[in-house]
């Protein structure tokens, strides 16, 4: 039966460098529905791969294996038994069903071009932290989605919950390591620096998620987070992002949390992921604070919530806001501000005189006179 699949194979375009080695597609290859191909060798594909049915299968228990070439490997279902790692060297796309069976998909950290793609709201099984994708995944859709990210044999998801009945391509990966630092990403997201109402930033992890259209995250945390150290109670935690307009960590919220400080949940506030350089976890000042900003406000003309407004201004009369778009322009200003902005900019630039701002994350800079000045992030819904 093997030699009968080769032979095959070998008509519709693939090339066997050896049974059970390298398989080579030059051609265009389908795999019809109900059909299956196993590979238990390496994958080169430098044809037309992506119209398929049926079940491609990855297995090897003694050696990694690779799927490389010029084109991208889209199959419908998928399985990969592969202790020592199944390693992506182009990019392949799934569109019903990814069974993790044995082993991770690693995908390089460096090239975000190279991801598992998740498309036509596809679904895995079998996550854990021995197998899951150390790299980059992507999923377009707009259905609530796990990524199944992890570093090294440590798996730590993240959700993301879309808005826009429309449906983004959102893509994110997972890192163990000090954000001070980072391995592959650009630039430095500075720990030290952080919004007035946050007291302190998660040391040992955080998240790369890209997407231009608004959503909420849900991060997880496991015992090495080390929850007691950076909050009394997980009441106080919070959802941070690294904002390159500010330069700093800026509060995300928490709008719903569960667990316990060696296992959880959190659900961040709605905003736009590629105005984050990183997200991560980090905590509220110990104490609070007598000025409160809402985050979130919706000028629809409804007669609900449809200012910007910061709670204890009156104990900082002498006061100047500025407000910015992601691109750090400046939109609005107002000295002793009044609660009034309505997402009316009055910048200038790239923004019009009295235009209505679209939807989306702007950032604000509360001048104070009396104490340390604010900054952080909110949200314009219409």
């Amino acid at each position: 039966m093997k030699n009968i699949l080769i032979i095959i194979m070998a008509c519709c375009g693939f090339a066997f460098a050896k049974a059970q080695e390298t398989a080579h597609n030059f051609g265009n290859v389908q795999i019809h529905q109900s059909g299956s191909i196993g590979f238990h060798g390496d994958l080169v594909n430098d044809g037309d791969f992506d119209n398929n049915l049926g079940l491609a299968g990855f297995y090897n228990q003694d050696e990694e294996l690779f799927i490389l070439g010029n084109n991208k490997p889209i199959f419908f279902n998928m399985e990969v038994d592969v202790p020592e790692d199944l390693n992506f060297e182009v990019s392949v796309g799934v569109t019903n069903f990814l069974d993790f069976i044995n082993g991770r998909i690693t995908t390089p950290r460096e090239d975000l071009g190279i991801n598992l793609d998740f498309t036509n709201d596809a679904i895995y099984l079998g996550e854990s932290d021995d197998n899951h994708v150390d790299g980059y995944v992507t999923n377009q859709g707009n259905l609530e989605f796990d990524f199944p990210i992890g570093d090294d044999f440590k798996i730590r998801q993240l959700t993301v919950v879309p808005l826009d009945p429309a449906g983004d391509l959102y893509q994110a990966a997972y890192f163990f390591e000090d954000p001070n630092t980072p391995s592959t990403l650009s630039g430095s997201f500075d720990r030290d620096s952080f919004q007035n109402t946050l007291s302190i930033i998660d040391p040992n992890e955080y998240w790369d998620l890209n997407g231009t259209l608004p959503v909420q995250a849900r991060l997880t945390w496991d015992e090495e987070t080390q929850v007691p150290v950076l909050a009394d109670g997980i009441e106080s935690l919070r959802v941070v992002g690294y904002s390159e307009v500010l330069n700093r960590w800026v509060d995300l919220g928490n709008t719903q949390i569960t667990g316990n400080e060696t296992n959880g949940q959190i659900t961040s506030d709605i905003f736009e992921p590629n105005g984050f350089s990183a997200l991560t976890l980090g905590s509220v000042l110990r104490g609070g604070s007598s000025i409160n900003v809402y985050t979130f406000f919706s000028p629809n003309g409804d007669g609900i919530n449809e200012t910007f407004v910061i709670e204890g201004l009156a104990t900082s009369p002498d006061n100047e806001l500025f407000i910015f778009n992601r691109w750090g322009v400046e939109v609005f200003s107002m000295k002793n501000y009044d609660n009034s902005f309505d997402g009316t900019s009055q910048g200038r630039a790239t923004v019009s005189q009295d235009d209505k701002l679209p939807v989306g994350t702007y950032f604000y800079v509360l001048k104070l006179k009396d104490q340390k000045d604010l900054a952080g992030a909110f949200y314009i819904n219409r």
